[in-house]
């Protein structure tokens, strides 16, 4: 408890501080956001906002899992692999964004070289993961054996980078408003931390002592994106750009597949599911039928033209994602307690 204590409060710290000089130094050198010529009107004023700030996100989590217990007793190569996955998706999207703010305009990466990146980074951590760690082969909702389907390793691999392709993609969508994303995170990596800290308590049902350095892990970049959002809220000082939206999609993705909460992950990131349908039905309805679904995806934006204030969107969205995660915990819990034995 005392090294999660302590994660949190040098992340937050970080990254508050951190994201402040981050700006103080983008805004010297005038490095800001182009903006979507085809996105609402209404962002138009946003042109120029420093962005990049997933930097101070990543560097900030990374430092505070780091140097949260310098004897080293309880580093992982579970959370090793799973803080490797956050920095090296985190420097896709770092790459992305330069060419962004470098080039003045809003393209960065091509679609195909970010997706090989993000391929790359989700193979080499499934892959390592499977090799170098104990992680269950099976199809799972709160833990490796419910409902225990075992899919063998290359099913298991495979699993893992469509989740993790799929996860980095969806938050990246959702972050289209000031602080949409980042306080929606904030919710799913406190799900994470709590499911994988209660996993190293009942190491007898979870199967895994190392999981407590998963949690440090997940309350490192809640605490991280907590400090972020501080500058990101509406009106937002700093965007966080793909460096920030790819790195918490694929801690996501990491800490689901690294507890066995596969198929829980869904729940715990609704926002983003619905986010990422959105478009999905937008551009499937009009390439069959050439008609929109929605005034404008995602979905965020639809209620933005709909004539809803930017900042009552964030935050009945913040809303809707903290229910997807009640919810979530809720049946994490109750499949706990169901368990033979637990409670007599």
């Amino acid at each position: 408890m005392i090294r999660l204590l302590v994660a949190v409060a040098i992340a937050l710290v970080l990254s508050l501080f951190g994201t402040r000089v981050l700006i103080g130094w983008l805004e010297r050198r005038r490095i800001g956001q182009p903006i979507r010529e085809d996105g609402p009107q209404g962002h138009h004023t946003k042109a120029g906002t420093p962005t990049m700030g997933g930097v101070a996100i990543v560097a900030a989590a990374a430092l505070a899992w780091f140097v949260s217990d310098l004897s080293g007793a309880v580093y992982t190569r579970r959370g090793l692999l799973c803080m490797s996955a956050i920095v090296l998706a985190g420097a896709v999207g770092l790459l992305d964004d330069a060419i962004k703010v470098f080039r003045e305009r809003n393209l960065g990466l091509s679609k195909r070289a970010k997706t090989i990146g993000l391929l790359v980074v989700a193979l080499g951590f499934s892959v390592s993961m499977l090799v170098f760690t104990n992680v269950k082969t099976t199809l799972s909702l709160t833990r490796f054996d419910f409902p225990g389907l075992d899919i063998g390793g290359v099913g298991w691999v495979l699993l893992a980078v469509v989740i993790f392709y799929a996860t980095t993609n969806a938050v990246n969508l959702t972050d289209g408003l000031d602080g949409l994303a980042a306080g929606a995170s904030i919710f799913a990596f406190a799900a994470y931390t709590v499911i994988a800290f209660w996993g190293f308590r009942h190491t007898a049902i979870y199967s895994d002592e190392s999981f407590l350095d998963t949690a440090v892990v997940a309350a490192a970049m809640g605490a991280a994106v907590a400090g972020f959002l501080w500058w990101n809220a509406a009106p937002a000082r700093i965007f966080m750009g793909d460096t920030g939206s790819l790195a918490i999609g694929a801690g996501l993705a990491a800490l689901a597949l690294s507890t066995n909460t596969i198929l829980l992950l869904p729940i715990i990131g609704g926002l983003f599911v619905l986010e990422t349908v959105s478009v999905i039905l937008q551009v499937g309805s009009f390439r069959l039928f050439g008609r929109r679904v929605f005034r404008m995806a995602p979905l965020h934006h639809h209620f933005e033209l709909a004539g809803w204030p930017e900042t009552t969107v964030i935050i009945r969205l913040w809303i809707v994602a903290g229910l997807f995660v009640a919810l979530a915990l809720g049946i994490y819990y109750a499949d706990f307690v169901r368990i033979p034995g637990v409670i007599d």
